[in-house]
């Protein structure tokens, strides 16, 4: 099922942008380029135009879709537990670190910072 909504992904991933190529560059992309011609602001609404909005969606679709069937297969599960790869043991022969780094007492009262050197 996830291998086909994929290949439909990637066949609806070209078809976008084969038609986002096919359409005139006038149409006022982003408020820019030539006048519509008509008195109207918005300009004519064409197939390449209604194909476009209509592959966007079926994207939109189709990525949702991919996402929730890859949430479902992963099932609380990680990459290194499917990988069998064991977790390091704790080495208990690393020493603790020095006085400087250990957060101030509990017991309240102003730390000064460390002398310059």
């Amino acid at each position: 099922m996830e291998n086909v909504v994929l290949i439909v992904h990637l066949i609806l991933a070209l078809a976008l942008i084969a038609v986002v190529l096919l359409q005139r560059s006038e149409g006022g992309g982003l408020g820019m380029g030539g006048g519509g011609g008509g008195v109207s602001s918005r300009g004519q609404v064409t197939a390449l135009g209604k194909l476009t909005w209509a592959f966007g969606v079926a994207f939109t679709a189709t990525s949702i879709t991919l996402t929730i069937i890859a949430a479902q297969n992963s099932a609380d599960t990680s990459v290194i537990d499917r990988l069998g790869i064991e977790a390091p043991a704790s080495d208990s022969s690393v020493p603790a670190p020095a006085g400087d780094l250990l957060p101030p007492p509990a017991g309240g009262g102003l730390v000064a910072p460390p002398p310059v050197e």
